[in-house]
């Protein structure tokens, strides 16, 4: 996604305080008048935070018609002329309705409405409701007859939204495509904007399998092989995480057929399929036998596929390769285990 040739054309403003410490709602009256040079400094505010490929869409056990947030947007998107000072009072209730945790803090909500915006190669509508609830201090200096003075304020850093989604105007029937941020909420008031207040799920989309597919390799070459074979190796697993690592690197798509064949050995196989069912129930994921690799999870992931050995605190071992080179003993004598790795020359 990308919002770099976005336009803010519509925009309304309201305070929201923290209803379960006794705070006010405070709606506007009318819609925020924008200019070129406000709107630029709040595209800016908006947009500069969404980096990545993870996406959500609204959702409802009894299905996506019965989330508020849903219909709410879905009115903005039919006539956001007509619709959006309306709705937007109906968020900013629904979002003081559900703020009720004491260490979340008041702050004025934001709901636009953006058009041309990138997403997967389509420009779409998207409405973005932001929100900001930190301060800070800052400087202003300006002349003074010869000298200079210096006043202090409190602001709103644009480099830093504390939190927000965009709704882009896509795949409706199924909740839309939500991109979300949230830099602030920790611990038990984090679920109130994903959860409590959006009711997003993650989307099952190819970055979300790709990502469940390296968690689930990742845990099943440390965890799930050592568990049925105590005599594996750290060797063996480094070998398992470059076959892997080489898979992905040579292969757009995922094949659980061709990836067994060419990555896991004979007796690995129906494990592997085992593991890979229940890790996706435990998980909650739709991993594919069939499906294409996202890129970008396979960069941010790529950590999860490194063949490092770490021996005491003493040594690390990187294999990359070749593990018929590598031998594992243990010197009675000295008490102690041992690698040793053949190689032809130094580099």
């Amino acid at each position: 996604m990308t919002c770099d040739d976005a336009v803010l054309e519509r925009m309304v403003l309201h305070k929201v305080g923290n209803k379960g410490n006794g705070e006010l709602l405070t709606l506007s009256a009318a819609p925020y008048i924008l200019n070129a040079d406000i709107s630029s400094v709040l595209l800016h505010y908006f947009t500069n935070p969404f980096k990545g490929s993870q996406y959500y869409v609204f959702s409802n056990d009894r299905g996506v018609g019965f989330n508020g947030m849903y219909n709410c947007v879905k009115k903005i998107f039919e006539d956001a002329k007509l619709n959006l000072y309306e709705e937007s009072c109906n968020i900013a209730q629904h979002l003081y309705d559900v703020t009720t945790h004491p260490n979340i803090k008041s702050g004025e909500l934001y709901v636009t409405y953006m058009t041309k915006c990138y997403l997967d190669g389509d420009i779409v509508d998207a409405v973005g409701i932001f929100k900001s609830e930190n301060k800070e201090t800052y400087l202003k200096v300006f002349p003074d007859g010869d000298n200079f003075d210096i006043e202090q304020d409190n602001g709103i850093n644009i480099n830093k939204l504390d939190k927000g989604c965009i709704v882009f105007n896509k795949d409706a029937e199924d909740g839309y495509v939500v991109a979300v941020v949230d830099t602030t909420s920790k611990g038990n008031d984090a679920v109130y904007w994903i959860d409590d207040f959006l009711s997003l799920r993650i989307r099952q989309d190819s970055f979300h399998k790709t990502e469940g597919l390296l968690g689930l390799c990742k845990e099943f070459i440390t965890e799930g092989v050592p568990n049925e074979n105590k005599d594996v190796s750290k060797a063996d697993q480094a070998e398992l995480f470059n076959r892997s690592a080489e898979y992905f690197k040579e292969n757009k798509n995922f094949n659980l057929e061709s990836f067994n064949e060419k990555v896991m050995a004979p007796e690995l196989q129906e494990m592997f399929i085992d593991y890979k069912n229940k890790y996706s129930q435990e998980h909650e994921l739709e991993i594919d036998d069939d499906f294409i690799l996202n890129d970008e999870a396979l960069k941010k992931a790529s950590r999860y596929l490194r063949s490092v050995i770490k021996l005491d605190k003493n040594f690390t071992l990187y294999i990359h390769g070749r593990r018929d080179r590598v031998e594992i003993g243990e010197d009675e004598e000295k008490g102690l285990r041992y690698y040793k790795l053949y190689f032809e020359k130094e580099k």
